[in-house]
């Protein structure tokens, strides 16, 4: 199952990948939310192969997942691989310049199940694809204006 959404950020590619690249904030932000995060790699910097664990509960269960970043080209992409018992999915983030104070953001998750149990799960989310979708777009969108007011901060 894939969701996809394009965003236009008023910032230079630079400070968006940069900004994208804040992995502690990502951390403190599941945390927050109830979740377990750990980095299990010992890279100094963002690069291929950084890894995270990661517990949370969701539908009353206990969940464990393991992203691992699978590429990382700078400015222009990164791609996160995350696989639980269950289910395999690969999130993509590109970026394009527009101007030199304009990128585009496209992001791209795709959701495959490994079992039966998934299966079900990714099934039923067809169901409901239209607004999974809409929520998804929004959610971007909102992530994208952070981004925005974030660098205006900065700047």
């Amino acid at each position: 199952m894939k969701f996809s959404t394009k965003e236009d950020i008023n910032a230079p590619i630079e400070a968006v990948f940069d900004m994208l690249c804040d992995f502690e904030n990502f951390e403190r932000a599941a945390i927050r939310r109830g979740a377990e995060v750990q980095r299990v790699d010992q890279l100094p910097k963002p690069a291929t192969g950084i890894t995270w664990r990661a517990a949370f509960d969701l539908r009353g269960k206990r969940r464990e997942m393991q992203l691992e970043m699978v590429a990382f080209d700078r400015p222009q992409e990164m791609v996160l691989e995350s696989t639980s018992p269950g289910l395999m999915g690969v999130m993509a983030i590109e970026l394009m310049p527009l101007s030199r104070n304009r990128t585009r953001v496209a992001i791209v998750l795709d959701i495959k199940p490994l079992n039966l149990s998934a299966r079900l799960l990714v099934q039923s989310m067809k169901l409901a694809k239209t607004s999974l979708t809409r929520k998804f777009k929004l959610r971007i969108a909102d992530y994208a204006k952070t981004l925005e007011e974030r660098h205006g901060r900065l700047a």
